[in-house]
């Protein structure tokens, strides 16, 4: 069987709808990774739902404990043909952020795959449970074209606890490197430049969360009483704030800007354009670090933006002056960038700025990586996509989100690369997330013409790599 008849037989799975039977399956399973009542589905979608694919196509496989929480299991395939081939590691990751069913439009539910369109609505279509089930459901086709070979050996890891903030994946990952070495990194989250433009990105920027504090007293006094004579803690940490990053959303405190963007990276990004959709926001071209692109500076440099603010009841106002005051901010940060020592680096510039009552506390985060495009895996995957699909391919050296790619590049030493399946405008993480059916169909494509390709030159590619 040729390359074209493979690539014929994973559209054929959208065409007739068992593509869309398997991920209305899937999309059921409520997989809640920020809620500890989920659990059993996370369980269960291992269980039931991966494990029997992947033994039908031949792996080994193992589900086990997270060394952070049993209710956040990871599983485990392999695939090994010959000790001698190059081995390809692939992820995905099962869990999904809340549903929100109550604030899905009218006709749309979180736990129910509905097509309008060419829009397939349900929570994990975008993120992650339709971009891994393209790969899953392309994989399949390729084995049955090969006649149960691949060419080369595929190892899958799936976690449960990625919209968690991936806890226990990285000890995981170092107590089982021997199990999971490979010669490639190779998987799908996050979207596409546009949805028009099938795209590599081989890192992604990292993300820190911390939160500023203020806690003056025990109680709230009347505004009447006390106004002007009791210090208010939201005033404090609004300046605060703004001491951090000034009214047009440019970085002022230098330890949390990159260093210089590098000519290789800035030519890499010329001419690309963010934004422009029909569902895209309208950009503010007044935003953020001056002199940059819009492509530079989503894929280039570093953004602070607060994620929460509050003090007091948002719902129920008082006259009283608030005893505290809270907000959680977010660094998204690119290569280079000294984000391991934030806390000092921001309790430093609270400091000199006279704001020695706001106390800072990091939270979640995740490392930022980058992989230029003239890499040999690079090169291969564009060439790839270029023949499967007609398109020069959107080549990003990494995402503007974060992903715990750090693990795969850092800690295991893989080059990465992600082939993504959704859109910028999906909605993952908010009501209404959708998966685009033609997105969908040319990705069954584009994953069955790189796994073709795989058992055709990985060996070459890995040889030129080393």
């Amino acid at each position: 069987m040729t390359r074209s008849e493979a690539i014929s037989r994973a559209v054929r799975q959208f065409d007739d709808g068992h593509f869309q039977d398997a991920l209305a399956r899937r999309v059921a399973y409520q997989t809640e990774s920020e809620e500890p009542g989920q659990a059993a589905a996370q369980h269960a979608y291992l269980r039931e739902e991966l494990a029997p694919l992947l033994q039908r196509l031949g792996f080994s496989v193992d589900i086990h404990p997270n060394p952070a929480s049993v209710d956040l299991p990871l599983l485990v395939a392999r695939r090994i043909e010959h000790p001698d081939l190059p081995t390809v590691l692939m992820y995905g990751h099962a869990d999904v952020v809340r549903g929100n069913a109550a604030k899905w439009s009218d006709g749309l539910a979180p736990w129910r795959l509905q097509v309008d369109g060419d829009r397939w609505y349900g929570r994990g279509t975008a993120d992650n449970k339709g971009q891994h089930s393209i790969n899953l459901a392309a994989l399949e086709q390729v084995i049955e074209a090969r006649e149960g070979r691949l060419g080369f050996n595929a190892k899958l890891l799936f976690e449960t606890g990625e919209e968690a903030g991936s806890p226990g994946l990285g000890a995981f990952c170092e107590a089982q490197r021997e199990t999971l070495s490979a010669d490639l990194f190779l998987a799908s989250d996050g979207p596409r430049l546009a949805a028009d433009r099938p795209t590599l990105f081989m890192g992604s920027r990292g993300a820190v969360n911390f939160e500023l504090s203020v806690q003056l007293r025990e109680r709230a006094y009347h505004s009447g009483n006390w106004g002007g004579l009791l210090a208010n803690p939201a005033i404090l940490l609004s300046h605060a704030i703004a001491s951090l990053v000034d009214a047009r959303g440019r970085i002022v405190i230098d330890a949390l800007r990159p260093p210089a963007m590098p000519p290789q990276l800035r030519q890499v990004l010329d001419g690309l354009q963010v934004g422009g959709g029909a569902d895209d926001p309208e950009v503010d071209t007044h935003w953020g670090e001056p002199g940059l692109t819009r492509a530079e500076q989503v894929f280039g440099w570093n953004s602070l933006d607060v994620l929460t603010l509050s003090a007091g009841d948002p719902a129920k106002p008082v006259n009283a002056i608030q005893p505290q005051a809270s907000a959680w901010c977010q660094l998204r940060f690119v290569v280079g960038t000294d984000w391991r020592r934030l806390q000092q680096h921001v309790r430093e510039h609270l400091d000199s700025h006279g704001f020695s009552m706001v106390q800072v506390r990091v939270g979640a985060h995740a490392g930022a990586t980058r992989l230029l495009p003239d890499d040999p895996w690079v090169q291969w995957a564009a060439r790839s996509l270029r023949e499967t699909t007609g398109k020069d391919p959107v080549l990003l050296p990494n995402l503007g989100g974060s992903l715990p790619n750090d693990i795969f590049a850092d800690q295991l030493g893989l080059p990465t690369i992600w082939i993504p399946h959704s859109y910028p405008a999906c909605a993952q993480h908010a009501p209404n997330e959708h998966l685009l059916g033609s997105v969908a169909r040319e990705g069954l494509a584009i994953m069955a013409g790189l796994y073709w390709d795989l058992g055709e030159s990985a060996q070459q590619v890995r040889s030129r790599r080393h």
